[in-house]
């Protein structure tokens, strides 16, 4: 199952039974809203705080996962989860819900791949039938803890990212008809010393090289073995880093196939600064828009590099630097 250093092979190719993807209006009015199985024109939700709205768009997300794989909540055996709120609170809360038995994940922006690595490995190793993962984020929520409340109107950089609202989650199981994962890529924690909140492209950048460098090495492949490679929440300024990085270690993946989630998820009008990040950017852009061109034969072989920026208030308050992470995940089509 090991291959390499970091890698993990799964014989058995967990298949990705059902997914689903739902966002908020900012989401509705970006480049994959077609690509999106709910979405809302309201932030709130209709709930009164934005941490009950983001709960409620995993809830939904979930929900329609199960639906959409014609199972109940009682044929799930694990739950995997995670989001950019204190304590996971929202994946947490969604757990109480689904009443499942639930493993909480945290890899900030990661999460999504981490949570997907993980789901596969259960299932690859035959310690469960039927594992859903999830994460989730909400701009408003997450401004909130992370930088500045957005009543407050703090004008940002344009190396700033705009945090998705929204929620992304797939059901895995062992046999059945859809996508299979085939491997998975763990990163370590890469910090080069950027410590400004606003500037997360930057420091995410070399954490998803070391990850994409480790994969390739431990799986013994050239990038065109996949139809698209797409890092998660680097935005146009850290992925064209990562890009220019990649080339200076002698890995060129040429640019018709390498993208970014956060790149793709937004018009190029809409005011996102550099682009899309949160938990969510990668889970909806996975879990909707590239499963979806899989579903329709556009795609055969695609490989996730989700980005976590591994702050929180508390460590920027002491004046920290950002340790940063990411996750790889390879996708292949039956």
């Amino acid at each position: 199952m090991i291959q390499g250093h970091c890698t993990w092979v799964f014989k058995s190719r967990p298949v990705i039974l059902a997914s689903a993807a739902v966002g908020g209006p900012f989401e509705a009015q970006g480049s994959l809203a077609d690509d999106f199985d709910i979405l809302h024109d309201d932030i709130w939700l209709g709930q009164t705080s934005f941490e009950k709205a983001e709960k409620t768009l995993l809830e939904q997300a979930c929900e329609q996962t199960i639906h959409k794989a014609a199972l109940k909540k009682e044929d799930i055996q694990f739950f995997l989860a995670g989001d950019l709120m204190n304590q996971i609170i929202s994946s947490s809360f969604v757990a109480r819900t689904l009443a499942v038995p639930f493993l909480g994940v945290y890899g900030a922006c990661s999460s999504a791949m981490e949570g997907l690595s993980l789901a596969s490995l259960i299932v690859d190793s035959r310690c469960g039938d039927h594992v859903l993962v999830g994460t989730s984020s909400h701009n408003a929520a997450a401004e909130k803890q992370y930088r500045y409340p957005t009543e407050y109107g703090a004008q940002k950089p344009p190396t700033a990212q705009w945090t998705v609202t929204g929620a992304g989650a797939a059901l895995l199981g062992q046999k059945g008809i859809g996508p299979r994962v085939t491997s998975a890529t763990i990163g370590r924690v890469v910090d080069m010393g950027i410590s400004d909140p606003f500037n997360m492209g930057v420091a995410m950048a070399p954490a998803a090289v070391d990850t994409i460098e480790a994969h390739f090495r431990d799986r013994h492949l050239s990038p065109d073995y996949y139809d698209l490679i797409a890092t998660g929440d680097l935005g146009r300024v850290g992925h064209r880093i990562a890009g220019d990085l990649l080339s200076k270690h002698g890995l060129d993946i040429p640019p018709e196939i390498f993208t970014d989630c956060g790149i793709l998820i937004y018009k190029n009008d809409q005011p996102v600064m550099a682009g899309g990040s949160g938990c969510a950017c990668s889970a909806t852009v996975t879990y909707g828009h590239f499963l979806k061109r899989m579903g329709r034969g556009e795609l055969k072989r695609i490989l996730v590099i989700a980005t976590g920026a591994l702050l929180s208030p508390l460590s920027y308050q002491q004046k920290e630097s950002i340790p940063c992470i990411a996750h790889a995940v390879s996708i292949e089509s039956e």
